[in-house]
């Protein structure tokens, strides 16, 4: 979306669709985010493509980019009385720097700092703990959920649930609920069954994920996946820097109210 409002181009016959595609994304946010989340920047979305109509690109009046270059140059204030010298100083101090690091080798910018290992190198500073049995199937249920080999076995499981139950295959909610509570011992016992045979091959990560996890945890105050940080909100409180900037891809089950029989899943 920003890149049609924004472009030196606007194609009028695509605003009404791109003003529809603002509207259902906010109202998905409400689903997942609480209250305090919506203020006035969020708001102001939705009159984004109606200023468009009316006075045309953006690129013409739009202040945001100077707006928030304004609030780097008031960090750079350190004494009141000179605010002019301060913004000097450290902007050139700031242009010396990144020059430094651009043209002369092994140097990096200065901010996050990059990761260079990935995983745990040690177990220093972790803690073994026993989690409950409720916590395990639930943890459990969320792994086998989102991971692309055990679809087929989903689809499976639900034809399966639907030929042992057939009065009930058309309650939506009652297919799903039973999923939820049989999936992973019937997947414990359909991978059984299958190694059993030795036209079957089945893969490693369906073989062990089907066993599930053990009920005695590790837990890090600090982890490494992918090359993505993840720490704990007790380690996080006492680093003068933050990076938050991580996404999980999900899927879940949506039900509009208690009595809906046709759950949709996102």
């Amino acid at each position: 979306m920003d890149m049609s409002l924004c472009a030196k181009v606007v194609d009028m016959s695509n605003l009404q669709e791109l003003q529809d595609e603002i509207s259902y994304i906010l109202c998905k946010y409400e689903q997942f985010f609480p209250p305090a989340f919506f203020d006035i920047m969020i708001h102001l979305t939705v009159h984004l493509v109606r200023e468009v109509k009316w006075c045309g690109p953006v690129y013409f009046r739009w202040m945001y980019p100077f707006e928030r270059y304004m609030k780097i140059l008031k960090g750079y204030v350190r004494n009141k009385t000179r605010p002019e010298g301060c913004i000097i100083e450290c902007y050139i101090a700031e242009e010396a720097s990144e020059f430094c690091c651009e043209y002369i080798s092994g140097l990096q910018s200065i901010g996050v700092r990059d990761v260079t290992n990935d995983g745990i190198q040690s177990r220093r500073g972790s803690v073994v703990c026993t989690v409950s049995r409720d916590e395990r199937d639930e943890a459990h249920r969320l792994v086998l959920q989102n991971v692309t080999e055990i679809e087929p076995y989903i689809e499976k499981h639900f034809n399966w649930i639907k030929a042992k139950y057939p009065s009930k295959a058309r309650n939506q909610r009652w297919l799903q609920n039973e999923h939820y509570r049989t999936f992973s011992s019937w997947l414990e016992n359909k991978v059984v069954n299958e190694m059993s045979k030795t036209s079957t091959n089945v893969t490693d990560i369906v073989k062990w994920i089907s066993r599930g996890p053990s009920f005695s945890v590790t837990k890090f105050l600090t982890y490494m996946v992918n090359g993505t940080q993840f720490n704990t909100a007790e380690y996080d409180n006492d680093k003068t820097t933050q990076n938050s900037g991580v996404s999980l891809v999900a899927r879940t089950v949506q039900i509009s109210t208690s009595k809906d029989r046709n759950p949709v899943q996102w």
